[in-house]
């Protein structure tokens, strides 16, 4: 198909009518001038259009490929040749209702069937008044007046008057214009395209085709015909079994387009809905943050203002003291300078007093308050109006200097074993800062390798504690550095001791089958070990029971500890046993 054909003449092939939505004029004008039918042709998709408007649309050249020669000689072999078929340029046109490709026979638009049934239509339309008026069929000049039942022909007066004088139509019938209004079918006859002066009356088998008598005796000589009327019967019934079998599929497309539409109808409600629930989720979800962005800045404000009284506070107590200082420095200056010497001996006690006692009075030379104050956009703040919210205002600072190192490993370690310590983040008032999010650096060093540093893992735990682990390789003095916005942490540089790596027990950490049983003499320990009076129990440094949890091997109460056990008459493997009691 030409990607360049043009549209129709009227535009979108959308936007044409089709049968379903003309009405009554659907039968009887042209979907594309909008006039009553002249020479109306019927195309392979059944719409009906004139010939003229058929004329102007543009045509474009299709490929037929059902052309060419294809070899059959060798009828018995699966594998034939195929020769290239040779490509029939053709010409066709889409229909402007439904946008159908319409391939034109060889003689082009005017070879397409006429719609005999729509000119019917058309006729019927102007005896009713709705059209233009007709013209004879004979002289095709003057408005009609009467129709000749017998030719199916339209006559104006005068040529309905030579229509009686003539010998051979003098006894037609002849009826009133007016009269015919009430007929549903006034057709003119339907003549032969190959013999226009006869009528279509016989019907050729062979050919399947309406023909005349000068054709059975031309061209469909020898072919099998007979009168229209006697083969209606079989065709008419063929083509209402054929309309029988696609009504129901014009049913089920018409039930599955209900289907759509109905589905389209709850889709439609269903988006609405949803639309609904996400506007009034969003506009709460707004009033919460609108709800929770005043509050952020009401307690701002209240910062601002505890901070700016904290300032003003302590500035007038300096300012105060500044001035007792000054009047102290000032009279005493004055008295040493322009005092006579019994005057100041006078005056001495009065005035040690009183810059003693101010040189005794304590004051801080940095503000007691600073301006450290973030918001922080990624911290939760709980619930407000129902919704979870975003965004904190901190005013804490971390002082490394306050911090804290916690651990058991904090000076001690074993080689290839992981070690680990917590660090608990404070403000300058001591007191935990309850988030993470600061900058904690991390280095353990051995002392005697400054130049291999151990890989250090920081974990923020998101509440001011930090989770510090490393795996030390090899035994020796490491040097921990701990620091926050590099500044070191309280205790911080430290030194672990890293011991070789523990002697594993053999045996268990248990509470034995002795102490567990509540001392009952014919409880055995895994371990085998006896007790005094006759005790089955193990002997690991129990006094009494319920004992201690401990290693069945050596007995020892630590579970990480090296292992003191010797060898001896047990064996692993009993070392391991289930004892039952």
């Amino acid at each position: 198909m030409s990607e360049n054909r043009k549209q129709p003449l009227l535009g979108p092939i959308s936007k044409l009518p089709s049968w379903s939505v003309l009405g009554s004029s659907g039968k009887t004008h042209c979907p594309l001038c909008m006039r009553l039918f002249k020479v109306p042709r019927l195309l392979p998709c059944l719409h009906t259009v004139c010939t003229t408007c058929l004329e102007q649309l543009e045509p474009f050249s299709v490929v037929d490929l059902r052309g060419g020669d294809s070899d059959t000689s060798s009828e018995g072999s699966i594998f034939q040749e195929l020769k290239p078929r040779t490509p029939l340029p053709q010409i066709g046109i889409l229909c402007p209702v439904c946008d159908a490709q319409v391939d034109l026979p060889v003689g082009g638009v005017k070879s397409l069937t006429i719609d005999h049934l729509a000119m019917n239509d058309v006729m019927l339309e102007s005896l009713r008044g709705e059209g233009q008026g007709l013209v004879c069929d004979l002289c095709s000049d003057r408005e009609v007046e009467k129709r000749c039942h017998t030719c199916k022909a339209n006559l104006c007066h005068f040529c309905c008057q030579a229509h009686r004088r003539q010998k051979k139509t003098a006894n037609h019938a002849m009826v009133d214009l007016k009269d015919l209004k009430g007929y549903s079918q006034i057709g003119k006859p339907i003549l032969c395209p190959a013999h226009p002066a006869e009528e279509l009356k016989l019907f050729c088998e062979l050919c399947d085709r309406p023909v005349c008598r000068d054709c059975v005796v031309g061209e469909h000589r020898e072919h099998p015909y007979d009168f229209t009327s006697n083969v209606i019967h079989k065709h008419g019934d063929s083509m209402r079994e054929l309309l029988k079998g696609t009504k129901p599929h014009v049913e089920a497309l018409e039930e599955a387009l209900a289907q759509i539409k109905g589905l389209n109808s709850a889709l439609q409600e269903r988006v609405e809905a949803v639309a609904a629930d996400v506007r009034a989720f969003c506009e709460g979800y707004i009033k919460a943050i609108e709800e929770h962005r005043d509050k952020l800045l009401k307690q701002l404000d209240d910062i601002r203002a505890q901070k700016e009284n904290s300032l003003q506070l302590q500035k007038a107590q300096l300012e105060q003291l500044l001035a007792d200082m000054r009047t102290g420095v000032e009279f005493t200056e004055h008295l040493l300078t322009s005092g006579s010497d019994l005057e100041i001996l006078i005056t001495k006690e009065v005035v040690v007093e009183r810059l003693t006692k101010l040189n005794k009075v304590e004051y801080s030379p940095h503000p007691g308050v600073n301006e450290k104050i973030s918001f922080c956009p990624q911290e939760k703040a709980g619930q407000c109006q129902g919704y979870e919210v975003f965004g904190a205002i901190n005013t804490k600072e971390v002082d490394p200097t306050k911090c804290v190192l916690q651990g058991e490993d904090l000076h001690k370690a074993r080689e290839k074993q992981p070690a680990s310590f917590t660090l608990l983040c404070k403000d300058a008032a001591g007191e935990s800062m309850g988030k993470g999010g600061d900058n904690v650096q991390v280095a353990v060093v051995p002392k005697d390798k400054k130049d291999c540093p151990v890989r250090t893992t920081v974990q923020d735990n998101k509440d001011g504690t930090y989770s510090v682990s490393y795996t030390p390789k090899e035994p020796g003095l490491y040097s921990v550095w701990v620091c926050i916005k590099d500044q070191h942490v309280k205790g911080s540089p430290f030194t672990v001791t890293v011991r070789r790596k523990n002697r594993p027990h053999p045996g268990v950490f248990h509470c034995c089958t002795f102490c567990s049983s509540g001392g009952q003499k014919t409880a055995r320990c895994a371990c085998g070990g006896t007790m005094p009076g006759g005790y089955l129990g193990c002997g690991h440094g129990h006094k009494g029971h319920p004992g201690r949890p401990h290693w069945s091997c050596c007995g020892k109460f630590t579970e990480k500890s090296d292992c003191s056990w010797t060898g001896g008459q047990s064996t692993s493997r009993s070392l391991l046993r289930t004892v039952a009691l």
